[in-house]
């Protein structure tokens, strides 16, 4: 099967039925299935190599981004991604054909929950992947900044002066204004008092190893009374998918029409929690924007289905799929 980069975003970009998404997320799994060769010795090894539903489709642990090189031998890759870690820790690795798709997808999903990024002025404090490098949050940052054709977007390491100079200067020109921030760069503009009334905080990426973890909902509460806002924004979103989905407070998470996230049994990595159930499960995402590497993917993030969206409730202990140990050292 081969099909142009332009065909496959178009038929994307126009998925407006579950029975689009099925049909395509099947389509898209022969193609990686006979070009990826990590994927398809993964599937041959489970005995599933010709699914007829998307829930018999087999799912990698997301550590085969760490351990393999997950990406069609006959494209190059235009950009490889790493992700952010602490010191000490392996990277996983997302090598990137085409950044168009990347580009495009995550323009349409962020621009569908907040509006067309001309209207927009964007700031970015991300000092831990800025000094990482090879981030694809960064990279998507960079491309909405640039979309949004203001000269005062940019990103921001230590200059809270010049941050809070420019957010002024943006509302005086009554701009809507967001900022993109790591979670502890953003708990350490709250412990300042900074006050960032009217604009949009798009919180992302945790702690990275400088504060110790806090739920979600009190970090919230933290960042609303500090930064004197009444919402938090989240932002779903990892270097081994090229799709984001968005929250505000806690409400669940959204995904763009070419995300699919599942349910899975915590100790049976191949059974799914059915969608009108309440139970609590690991997350796998079926994202199709991963069209060059692998679209189907289990996380070792735990979460459960709320309404049309889902909720993030923490990551497995270990960080492993169960019942994949096995099959992962076999390759």
């Amino acid at each position: 099967m081969s099909l142009s980069t332009a065909v496959l975003l178009d038929k994307i970009s126009s998925i407006s039925s579950e029975e689009d998404f099925s049909n395509l997320a099947l389509e898209i799994f022969h193609l990686q299935y006979e070009n990826v060769q990590v994927y398809q010795d993964y599937c041959r090894i489970l005995g599933k190599t010709n699914p007829k539903f998307i829930h018999d489709i087999p799912f990698i642990p997301i550590s085969f981004f760490k351990s393999h090189q997950i990406f069609m031998q006959a494209k190059n890759s235009e950009v490889v991604f790493k992700s952010s870690g602490t010191s000490g820790t392996e990277r996983s690795q997302h090598f990137v054909h085409d950044l168009e798709i990347y580009e495009t997808l995550s323009q349409r999903a962020f621009e569908d929950f907040f509006g067309p990024l001309h209207n927009l002025v964007i700031f970015a404090l991300l000092p831990n992947y800025l000094e990482q490098g090879h981030s694809s949050l960064v990279h998507m940052v960079r491309h909405f900044i640039n979309l949004t054709q203001n000269s005062a977007s940019g990103f921001y390491l230590d200059q809270v002066q010049l941050l809070q100079e420019n957010l002024q200067k943006a509302k005086v020109a009554d701009k809507k204004t967001v900022l993109f921030g790591v979670s502890y760069a953003l708990i350490d503009l709250a412990e300042q008092g900074v006050d960032l009334k009217d604009v949009i905080i798009i919180e992302t990426g945790g702690m990275k190893g400088r504060r110790k973890e806090m739920p979600k909902e009190a970090l919230h509460e933290f960042l609303k009374a500090g930064l004197n806002v009444d919402a938090i924004y989240s932002e779903y979103g990892m270097t081994e998918l090229l799709s984001q989905a968005y929250c505000k407070n806690t409400e669940p998470f959204i995904s763009p029409p070419w995300m699919r996230v599942m349910l899975r049994e915590a100790n049976d990595p191949f059974t799914f929690i059915p969608k009108k159930s309440y139970k609590t499960g690991g997350i796998s995402i079926i994202d199709l924007a991963n069209l060059y590497s692998c679209s189907f993917i289990h996380t070792d993030d735990i979460g459960k289905y709320n309404g049309t969206g889902f909720q993030l409730l923490g990551r497995f202990d270990h960080s492993d799929i169960r019942g994949c140990n096995q099959l992962v050292s076999g390759l």
